[in-house]
C-alpha cells in the first residue's frame, strides 16, 4: 500500500533514485558581498520550476479515460504542478493487502497519511484520488514521489489469485497511458514495483505480480492506443 512521505517536512528527505536537491552557486554579486547560495526549491521558484500559480483545477477531472473521481484526503498528497516544477519518469505499482473499498476509505483519511493516484479493482474499474499534476505520498521516499504516479492494486502479496486478468488488462491500459503523456520508457526501469523504491520496507506488488505478462500488456497497449491529453472530465 501507499506510503507515508515522512520527508515532506522541510529539510527533511531520503536521498532516493533521480536528481539530488543541491545547493546552486548563482555567483558574485555587488562588491564585498560575495556568493550568494540558494537551494533548490528557492531558484525553483525563480525560475518557473514550483507552482507559484499552479493551473486552475476543476471537480471531476481525471487524467486516464475511463477512471472515477474519488478525491484523497489533502492530508496525503502535496499540491504541485507536475510536469512542469518536477520531471514524471516512473510508475510504481502497488498492492493494497486489502479491498478496493479499503483503499478508498484510508486514502480518505487524513491520519493515514498517504496515498496513490490511482486504485485498480479486480474487475478492472480505476479510481483517481489524486491529479497527476500533484505529488502523492505513495513511496515512501520524497524524490520518488516528486517523479512518479502511483498505482495500487486490490488484492493481497501472498494471494495469486487476487490479480486478475480484468485487472492487468486495466492497470496496463493506465500505465501506458503515463507513459505516453510523459514519454516514459516502457522497461522495468521505469515501471517499477514499490518494493523497488530506495529505503523501502514494503514488499509489494509480490512474488506473485506477472511482470513478463504486465509488461508485455503495456507495451501493447502503449502501442495500440494514441497519446491523449490529460484533465478529462469523469
Amino acid at each position: 500500500m501507499g506510503e507515508e512521505d515522512t520527508s515532506n517536512t522541510p529539510g527533511a528527505g531520503s536521498a532516493g533514485p533521480g536528481p539530488a536537491r543541491r545547493a546552486l552557486l548563482l555567483g558574485t554579486v555587488a562588491a564585498g558581498v560575495g556568493a550568494v547560495v540558494l537551494v533548490h526549491d528557492e531558484l525553483g521558484d525563480l525560475w518557473g520550476r514550483r507552482p507559484r500559480v499552479s493551473r486552475p483545477r476543476e471537480d471531476g477531472v481525471v487524467d486516464a479515460r475511463g477512471a472515477q473521481w474519488t478525491a484523497a484526503s489533502g492530508a496525503n498528497w502535496r499540491r504541485a504542478d507536475r510536469p512542469a516544477d518536477y520531471d514524471i519518469d516512473r510508475v510504481v505499482i502497488h498492492v493494497v493487502q486489502g479491498g478496493y473499498r479499503t483503499a478508498l476509505r484510508v486514502f480518505k483519511d487524513p491520519g493515514h497519511g498517504a496515498a496513490t493516484h490511482y486504485v485498480v479493482r479486480k474487475d478492472g474499474h480505476v479510481a483517481q484520488m489524486i491529479r497527476e499534476l500533484d505529488v502523492a505520498f505513495h513511496a515512501g521516499n520524497r524524490s520518488m514521489n516528486e517523479r512518479s504516479v502511483g498505482i495500487e492494486h486490490e488484492g493481497f502479496v501472498d494471494e495469486k489469485s487476487s490479480f486478475t486478468a480484468a485487472m492487468y488488462a486495466s492497470s496496463a491500459r493506465l500505465t501506458a497511458g503515463i507513459c505516453r503523456r510523459y514519454d516514459i520508457p516502457v522497461d522495468r526501469e521505469h515501471i517499477i514495483g514499490h518494493v523497488e523504491v530506495e529505503g523501502t520496507d514494503h514488499t509489494d506488488p509480490g512474488p506473485h505480480w506477472d511482470w513478463e505478462r504486465y509488461m508485455r500488456l503495456v507495451r501493447r497497449e502503449r502501442d495500440r492506443r494514441p497519446a491523449r491529453a490529460t484533465g478529462t472530465p469523469a
